[in-house]
């Protein structure tokens, strides 16, 4: 057994063509580019950096706010022309690892318009740091003979595979419970895209919305097989390319479904990608010799991907550890490739309790945050104590200290019966948050 690990390591090891590497290098850059550049113009960085007075960041960096007055939008022109020299290869390193520290910020900086794709674009960043996309068709390897190499150990491929294998299963697993399966996510979404021009009234019909159902479960939890497989090969990247389509059209989500159609070059064949985007590279003969053989350092690559890829397995998996049901609990949602499962919306109040003065009134989050924040944070238990958090320093700069603090909660999910998410008894304001363990104060229906 160990002999049998040790030659699929190895093999990981041979020099395969880097074709599809560069064309995705180049696919990469524009769409991080056009990301970046576009959150500017839709008004994006605007609404969800610049307009707020705070934003909720991953809990314990409260500290990390946006830059001031228009910063932010030179941050992200930053980022747009780090997406540009990494299309085409300029200083490939250098403003990749800038985007990529950049970009990282961003997503640790604000919550409210979280989404899966925006954590799955830091892990391709890193990825893409990993390996030599710069060595041909590159400003680099014009400039810098020491990065010029038309090959690249097969695992630089490999890498980009495994993790679309990862996401794919799970966005299937996931979409395995009644609110998908009984279509109510499905029908309370396209509701809101009946005004959508020319295919509107088609997506309220009932046979297209089964369609999507049932669709959505198969090309998950085959497509990557399908992509893996010569004769199927051809097909899957059609339907892929029809799915993607199909989303960024009616779900309206950025640069993924794109994104996802750019990693379908590495289950190509090197030599077609090779033929049909650079036609002038020249064609070498690979063969396995010495320097495939398995050392130390290979070795430990190795294993520092192994732990990577089983750290992303458990990750979708964490919570199954916490009380209650993950869909109205949120522990153990991030970073799970939860997609696209649930429209989930609520309102929220607070009550305030100032025991010194013996006074109580009622608070609407609106009159300190955006509404957008607002109908975000209305049915996350995480944002609503960050909220708690926010007001009592508010509050004592203000001179009133010692405030009790109990939200009041009305959550629905996939147009289900409202429900209470919150203990209206628990003073939040006292509360501290347990990331490694269920909260008692968070309520899940029955």
């Amino acid at each position: 057994m160990l002999n049998f690990f040790s030659k699929i390591i190895q093999k990981q090891f041979d020099p395969v063509d880097n074709s599809p590497l560069v064309l995705f290098r180049m696919i990469f850059g524009f769409l991080i580019f056009a990301e970046t550049f576009g959150a500017i113009l839709t008004g994006w960085v605007r609404q969800a950096l610049i307009e707020p007075e705070f934003t909720f960041t991953l809990i314990g960096l409260e500290w990390l706010q946006p830059l001031p007055g228009s910063g932010m939008y030179v941050y992200f022109g930053l980022m747009a022309i780090c997406g540009l020299c990494v299309m085409v290869g300029y200083r490939y390193r250098l403003t990749l690892s800038i985007f990529t520290v950049l970009w990282t910020l961003v997503y640790w900086m604000q919550k409210s318009f979280y989404n899966n794709h925006y954590y799955l674009l830091i892990l391709l960043c890193l990825f893409m740091l990993c390996v030599p996309a710069h060595a041909y068709a590159s400003f680099d390897a014009k400039r810098w003979n020491s990065v010029v190499s038309t090959t690249c150990p097969r695992w630089c491929i490999s890498i980009f595979i495994i993790q679309l294998w990862i996401v794919f299963t799970y966005a299937a697993l996931n979409k395995l419970y009644p609110g998908w399966l009984e279509g109510h996510f499905i029908q309370v979404a396209m509701s809101s895209k009946r005004g959508y021009w020319l295919i509107g009234d088609l997506l309220q019909e009932q046979w297209l919305q089964k369609t999507v159902i049932i669709g959505g479960v198969i090309f998950d939890l085959l497509i990557v097989y399908f992509l893996l497989w010569k004769k199927t090969r051809v097909v899957a990247f059609i339907v892929s390319i029809g799915f993607h389509l199909f989303n960024a059209v009616v779900f309206q989500i950025g640069i993924f479904p794109f994104m996802m159609i750019g990693l379908t070059v590495f289950f190509f064949n090197p030599e077609t990608i090779r033929k049909t985007f650079f036609p002038r590279k020249t064609l070498i003969a690979l063969s396995n010799n010495e320097q495939t053989k398995l050392k130390a350092g290979r070795l430990a690559l190795a294993v520092a991907f192994a732990i990577y890829f089983g750290f992303q397995i458990y990750l979708p998996l964490r919570h199954h550890l916490y009380k209650g049901d993950v869909f109205w609990t949120e522990e153990g949602h991030r970073l799970a490739w939860r997609m696209m499962l649930r429209v989930k919306y609520g309102s929220l109040s607070f009550d305030i309790k100032h025991p010194e003065s013996n006074r109580t009134w009622q608070v609407n989050p609106k009159e300190f945050f955006t509404s957008k924040q607002v109908a975000a944070a209305a049915s996350k238990p995480d944002m609503i104590l960050q909220m708690t958090r926010w007001m009592k320093k508010h509050y004592a700069k203000e001179g009133i200290t010692g405030i009790e603090v109990y939200a009041n909660t009305s959550v629905s999910l996939n147009g289900s019966n409202r429900q209470v998410i919150i203990d209206p008894e628990v003073d939040l304001a006292k509360v501290k948050w347990q990331p490694f363990k269920h909260s008692e104060w968070i309520l899940s229906p029955e």
